[in-house]
């Protein structure tokens, strides 16, 4: 009889633990937003967007800055929208290139430039058929929502982020990225230097897997400023901020060999490696110290930037950083290294706060491009002494060293000259990613500066 109760009591513990257990899992079955953590994405959603169920950890598997609004873009402009400005009652089909690969995906859109709000009423994600192609892989085409919703408004001035959807992402792949607008919304927020086709088409195409409407080509990309991947591999996310030298303006178009794409190469495929997505943070001709024009600023600086385009990415592990050189070469021209190297120690400060490693890489040579002058040679050879003295970074690479022609370091070497004397080759930024040392990636962050 004891023991007829003892079973009895045994039982009514478990059905107790089952109960509570199960309340447990419905009340964390939606997607959780924290990206410093590894999430269980759950729950229910919409035909066609259904988050995926497994465990990983959101990283940025791609991202480009917001730089600016495209010109004739606002109400009554010139690059094909009628009255009204955008795009309105097109498709914009974006294609990016994945670091790493992973079981979901979600977008960031930005109406950062806008003047009025954005209306987003469908939107997808899609793993491209082939290289640089708008036609989708068959069986890959997803609906995004937002917050559940096919549409979503976004205010001016703000960002938006998507649902997550099961889809399986792979590493180094184009994927394509599809808005619809029904209605005009001013100033197009865009990345200028895509180095990447994109493409246009006439209607709600959202969900169409063949890019044959997709007739008209875009060498920017609209509204689309990041594309995670839920991973159960990486550790995390490694973020490039820097100039045209990091957004690889004289890179081959469509060849994805800008040298934070060749780094992310290298970290996917040798043994040791820290396994970690790279997003490309670099905005051509963008400074440490000073903004652009505009309210908010076309081509805001780095110091303006670094909450937006560093700490606020998914899963940040490592930054690195290559600034700088516009600051000597565009007006007003900083003529004290001092004042650019402070400059990148506030970068560094701010990115200690939130506990990350931070590698800069030294200014490289210039001499040739029509900005050179000795005296700014000056202030270059200045920073690069503040790099190399400890007194900037946790750690750098020295790409001025591993570019430099060795019989006059104040040039680029011939065949890493893209021609400007300033812009690598598609030789040279593949030397830059190979002068990369990827345990400087991993470790701590050293002491305040």
């Amino acid at each position: 009889m004891a023991r007829r109760h003892g079973y009895a009591l045994l039982a009514a513990l478990v059905a107790i633990v089952v109960v509570i257990s199960a309340a447990i899992y419905v009340g964390f079955s939606g997607v959780l937003r924290d990206d410093e953590s590894s999430v269980q994405a759950g729950g229910a959603h919409p035909h066609g967007s259904a988050a995926p169920a497994s465990t990983g950890t959101w990283v940025g598997s791609w991202s480009a800055s917001p730089a600016g609004a495209e010109p004739g873009t606002e109400a009554g402009g010139t690059s094909g929208t009628e009255s009204g400005g955008g795009f309105f009652g097109r498709s914009i089909r974006n294609i990016v290139h994945t670091s790493i690969g992973g079981t979901g995906a979600r977008i960031t859109l930005s109406n950062l430039y806008g003047q009025q709000p954005l209306s987003i009423t469908h939107a997808s994600v899609a793993v491209a058929s082939a290289p640089n192609n708008p036609t989708a892989l068959a069986g890959t085409v997803r609906r995004l929502t937002f917050s559940g919703n096919t549409s979503v408004v976004i205010p001016a001035g703000q960002q938006v982020i998507s649902d997550a959807a099961r889809l399986a992402v792979p590493r180094d792949a184009d994927m394509l990225v599809t808005t619809y607008s029904p209605t005009p919304s001013g100033p197009v927020t865009y990345h200028p230097q895509a180095r990447q086709m994109s493409y246009v088409a006439q209607g709600d195409r959202t969900e169409d897997p063949s890019g044959a409407q997709y007739t008209e080509q875009s060498p920017y990309w609209r509204y689309l400023t990041a594309l995670d991947v839920l991973s159960h591999e990486a550790e995390g996310t490694v973020v490039v901020l820097g100039d045209s030298l990091t957004d690889g303006i004289t890179s081959t178009m469509g060849a994805n060999v800008r040298w934070p794409d060749l780094l992310a190469d290298r970290l996917r495929t040798e043994s040791g490696a820290p396994r970690y997505g790279v997003v490309n943070q670099g905005i051509s001709g963008n400074r440490v110290l000073s903004d652009g024009l505009g309210r908010p600023a076309n081509n805001p600086s780095g110091l303006s930037r670094f909450d937006r385009d560093v700490l606020g990415r998914s899963g940040v592990r490592a930054v690195v950083i290559d600034l700088g050189i516009n600051d000597i070469l565009r007006n007003p021209q900083q003529t004290d290294p001092d004042q650019i190297a402070t400059g990148l120690r506030e970068l560094v400060r701010q990115a200690h706060t939130r506990g990350l490693r931070v590698i800069g890489a030294t200014l490289m040579p210039f001499q040739g491009h029509r900005g050179y002058k000795p005296h700014l040679e000056a202030v270059r050879q200045g920073v690069n002494a503040a790099i190399r003295g400890g007194e900037v970074y946790d750690s750098y690479v020295d790409f001025d060293k591993a570019l430099r022609d060795p019989y006059n370091p104040r040039k680029l070497l011939p065949r890493y000259d893209s021609g400007d004397h300033l812009h690598p080759s598609d030789a040279g930024y593949e030397r830059m990613a190979e002068s990369f040392d990827l345990t400087s990636l991993k470790g701590s962050t050293g002491a305040e500066l």
